[in-house]
């Protein structure tokens, strides 16, 4: 997709959050309401048709275009969190990500067999993040699961879309 908008508007933080790390801040994108809208569209175009009961956000920027995009679809937020947010029993994964370990969690009673889940976070990179949170919601058997970023980044030797050779995965932009 990569649409020219949101690759003008997407900002690159060289050394953050430790030297060697690139950034890609999409907040630059959330700010701007054409940015917004045009990720809104696509995303929605590609998942209009799927049948998408629950959309899991993951933390924290993942929770914006999923709560925007489930008001759009009709369906539900399930948001993956860092470990002590959430309120209720949780089921946990940790995962390496490129600068450290980390874990995620959900309530236990997030999602149901019959539910079609749609991940979506902001950037793909090493996948740690994202194959974590496949793990969690794979715990609770839906009928099927799609997983979609803003971003997935390619340029600096990551392949975080090789983790998920056997999913339907979907980005709005490469770089």
């Amino acid at each position: 997709m990569n649409n020219p908008k949101l690759l003008e508007n997407l900002r690159a933080i060289p050394d953050f959050p430790k030297k060697g790390i690139n950034f890609r801040d999409v907040t630059t994108l959330y700010k701007n309401a054409e940015c917004m809208k045009i990720m809104l569209d696509e995303m929605y175009e590609l998942y209009k048709d799927k049948g998408i009961t629950k959309i899991v956000g993951v933390e924290s920027r993942g929770f914006i275009m999923a709560a925007a995009l489930a008001g759009k679809l009709g369906c539900g937020v399930v948001l993956a969190r860092k470990p002590g947010k959430l309120p209720a029993t949780v089921i946990k994964e940790s995962f390496s990500k490129e600068y450290g370990v980390d874990t995620v969690e959900m309530h236990l009673d997030a999602i149901e067999p019959d539910d079609v889940v749609l991940i979506h976070d902001d950037l793909l990179a090493t996948g740690g993040t994202a194959k974590a949170v496949c793990k969690l919601v794979n715990h609770f058997h839906p009928k099927k699961v799609y997983i979609n970023f803003i971003i997935e980044i390619t340029d600096e030797g990551l392949h975080g879309r090789d983790l998920f050779k056997d999913m339907d995965l979907t980005t709005l932009m490469v770089i």
